[in-house]
């Protein structure tokens, strides 16, 4: 069985999705639109922006979903999933691919959610740390004991947990995570605490978007970030999206339950290989691959 999953945010890079403009007249209508859509031309900084340009919040997210979705697209028949899954963002780019969500919907969504995040980290300075060797309940139990928001954000891979919230609790979670044997705890240079309470106020500006956004069911199951479940139900899969931005990406769990269903093998669909790396350290024996 074909599991295709999509990357999120930081597997940017400078020049991508160039290839597919220049070589495919979908690919280039596609993006064309996109620049109309969202009111600037995000190609040109896809294309040939500096690594500045590229990282801020609202070119990022877009970016990344567009040369996903549209490489996915060109793939035509292709594309044949027997399920799919997204990290963070990617959960929309896997949506629009396995055609729950139209692309332009797809696209406005992703903006939305971009804009929201950026207005919710600056209303109060939060940080993420990535928690490399220690086991996942060990994290949990201490940032539960420590005073203010500090919280399990990303569970990547056995032995790579990212936490994330508020500047100073996250500074003494890894402090207290480096006594209890963490190999590292390593502040991230990301602009807020994603997937932690302190994102509730973009979560409540994107509920109001998605919920007023026509969502299908998919092609085929898609494994959510809230529960690493496989979703069909178009309401059910609308609830998990509004869910996943205060609420951990469950990927290590998503792997497990892909493997577990019969995932035989892994495409990865859009910039980097950062996905295929962390099926390889659940099971080394899985084949991966880049679209």
């Amino acid at each position: 069985m074909k599991a295709y999953v999509f990357p999120g945010q930081g597997s940017q890079f400078v020049g991508m999705g160039k290839d597919l403009y220049e070589n495919s007249v979908l690919a280039k209508e596609m993006f064309d639109r996109a620049n109309e859509v969202l009111g600037f031309n995000i190609t040109d900084i896809m294309f040939n922006g500096t690594d500045e340009d590229l990282k801020q919040t609202k070119v990022t997210q877009p970016a990344i979903f567009l040369h996903s979705v549209i490489l996915a697209k060109t793939m035509r028949d292709a594309f044949q999933p027997d399920m799919v899954a997204g990290h963070s963002l990617g959960e929309f780019s896997a949506l629009v691919a396995a055609g729950a969500l139209s692309f332009e919907d797809g696209l406005k969504l992703v903006l939305a959610r971009a804009l929201a995040m950026q207005k919710a980290c600056e209303k109060e300075p939060s940080t993420m740390a990535a928690i490399l060797n220690l086991d996942d309940d060990v994290v949990e139990k201490i940032c539960s004991e420590i005073d203010g928001v500090v919280v399990p954000a990303n569970y990547n891979c056995p032995g790579q947990l990212v936490i994330s919230g508020s500047v100073e609790a996250v500074q003494t979670a890894c402090e207290k995570l480096t006594e209890a044997g963490a190999r590292r705890a390593l502040i991230l240079p990301v602009g807020g605490a994603f997937h932690s309470p302190l994102m509730e106020p973009a979560r409540e500006e994107l509920a109001a978007a998605i919920n007023s956004t026509n969502i299908n069911s998919p092609i085929c199951p898609i494994y959510q970030n809230v529960n690493a479940l496989p979703m069909t139900d178009s309401e059910q899969i609308k609830a998990n999206l509004i869910a996943q931005l205060t609420a951990p990406v469950k990927w290590t769990q998503t792997m497990q339950n892909m493997l577990q269903d019969g995932a035989s093998s892994v495409i990865e669909v859009g910039p980097g290989k950062v996905l295929q790396g962390l099926f390889k350290k659940v099971n080394r024996e899985i084949e991966t691959q880049s679209a």
